[in-house]
């Protein structure tokens, strides 16, 4: 993850530093503004299933050490015996130090025989007899929930909070809270942050988001953040916002699109640093163009990234190939490739890839292919042409030359709401159309170019063999 996706105003420079505790994931951790605050009470709410006890057993593991050892407490949710069996399939998981530096404790039992009340005894007994430097408590929902009226678990509340704070520990409390409980329980007065694991629903998959609600004394990135749960914990990918641009300078020099007649109607070239939409109904010849910028860019030692989600790698590297080039040979020398599949596309997670090519293979050129089908993977449209507006200002200020491939019979003249918005981020736009006749002519005409004279007629284009040809 680079420090792109770290750029907010949110994060205040002027906060006063304190002790965190890292949740052994350095994305959640720079999300938190360095992690949660030690000595704190920390509520993680989510629906079942969203990885509340997965990420409170990450923090657990990373922070083991000899000094103090960390406690997870269950209560009614699931039985320990569970919980451990599961944790075990994960792979920050050490058995190592289960028992002496980690140590699972089931409160089910009492809290089944003497209802909440049986909490605070425990937890004071357990302080006295291993002084935990962490305790989890999942799930506190489940506790709540076996109290008779609201003034007994504001009491229950009130004493555990007192006890906490008598000693140097830090809290965590897990729960299948909604939205509508925070106003109502008690638990979220007392909380120093709160973090909110969501699970929406998008077609026949399912999308989640990590989310930091409250987080007392400090600063912290705000919105959603999406995750997958993975075999070695949750892998968090940070919202993507715009960059700073003090220390922006453009490079004033033209880069070729390797398409012949295509740089003369454009001024001489795409400016280094510029994004291009290319536009053009299905056939036009969008897919071919792209690849022929980028093996252009590869041919003058470039770095370069193609980022598809319709054609598989054994279709573009035929395509590669039938262009002239051993694709063999380019994925060796500085050509990369991302392919996703549409049916599991998350644009959080393909953001993050081309931003970790852009930093470590020092990528010059970026093609997206193609950005509406971003559009049917984004469960937001809003969010969407956020994330897209931020990644090409990244691309600017790194001097990134990049090409977004959209499909639309309809042109940008008119058309629908998203193809606007993308013209507007553009600072080219190219026009791809075939004639509705028989002979299925192709033209391309350069609709919008920024700072640069270009030629705006039509022009006659041919697919050859060895590519694109503008006439």
């Amino acid at each position: 993850m680079t420090d792109a996706f770290m750029d907010e105003s949110s994060m205040a420079d002027d906060i006063v530093e304190f002790p965190r505790i890292s949740t052994g994931n350095p994305q959640a951790d720079s999300i938190l503004g360095g992690g949660f605050p030690a000595n704190s009470i920390n509520i993680v709410m989510g629906q079942p299933g969203t990885g509340k006890t997965i990420f409170a057993e990450q923090l657990l593991f990373h922070n083991a050490n000899a000094e103090r050892p960390l406690l997870f407490l269950t209560t009614l949710s699931e039985p320990m015996t569970k919980v451990v069996s599961y944790a075990q399939r994960l792979g920050f998981f050490d058995v190592e130090q289960v028992g002496t530096r980690v140590i699972y404790d089931d409160l089910g039992a009492e809290l089944a025989m003497n209802g909440p009340r049986a909490l605070v005894p425990h937890v004071v007994e357990s302080i006295k007899r291993l002084s935990p430097s962490i305790m989890v408590i999942d799930s506190f929902k489940a506790i709540h929930d076996l109290a008779e009226s609201t003034p007994e678990m504001r009491r229950i509340i009130s004493e555990l909070a007192g006890v906490v704070s008598a000693y140097d520990m830090t809290v965590f409390l897990l729960g299948e809270y909604t939205q509508d409980n925070i106003e109502q329980y008690p638990e979220f007065a007392v909380a120093d942050s709160i973090v909110q694991l969501e699970r929406n629903r998008l077609g026949t998959r399912d999308e989640r988001y990590l989310r930091v609600l409250k987080l007392r004394g400090s600063g912290y990135r705000e919105g959603q953040h999406a995750f997958r749960i993975t075999g070695s914990g949750l892998k968090i990918f940070p919202r993507l916002v715009a960059p700073a641009f003090e220390a922006y300078t453009p490079t004033l020099e033209r880069t070729s699109t390797g398409v012949e007649g295509l740089d003369e109607i454009i001024g001489g070239g795409l400016w280094r640093g510029s994004t291009t939409l290319l536009v053009g109904p299905t056939g036009a010849g969008k897919s071919t163009i792209a690849l022929q910028f980028m093996l252009e860019g590869h041919r003058h030692g470039e770095g370069v990234l193609f980022v598809n989600f319709q054609e598989n790698p054994a279709q573009v590297k035929r395509m590669i190939r039938g262009l002239g080039t051993d694709p063999e040979r380019a994925y060796a020398t500085g050509f990369y490739h991302i392919y996703t599949s549409p049916v599991e596309l998350q644009i959080d997670s393909v953001i993050d890839e081309i931003f970790s090519f852009i930093e470590t293979a020092r990528v010059r050129r970026v093609v997206v292919d193609a950005v509406g089908d971003l559009a049917e993977g984004a469960s937001d449209p809003q969010r969407l042409h956020d994330f897209l507006y931020s990644l090409v200002q990244h691309f600017v200020v790194r001097n990134v030359t990049s090409i977004l491939n959209l499909e639309s019979a309809q042109g940008v003249a008119g058309g629908r709401d998203e193809e606007q918005r993308w013209s507007y981020m553009s600072d080219n736009v190219l026009l791809m159309e075939r004639s509705a006749g028989g002979d299925g002519e192709r033209t391309i005409r350069v609709v919008k170019t920024r700072n640069s004279s270009h030629d705006p007629r039509p022009h006659r284009m041919e697919i050859r063999r060895d590519g694109v040809h503008v006439i």
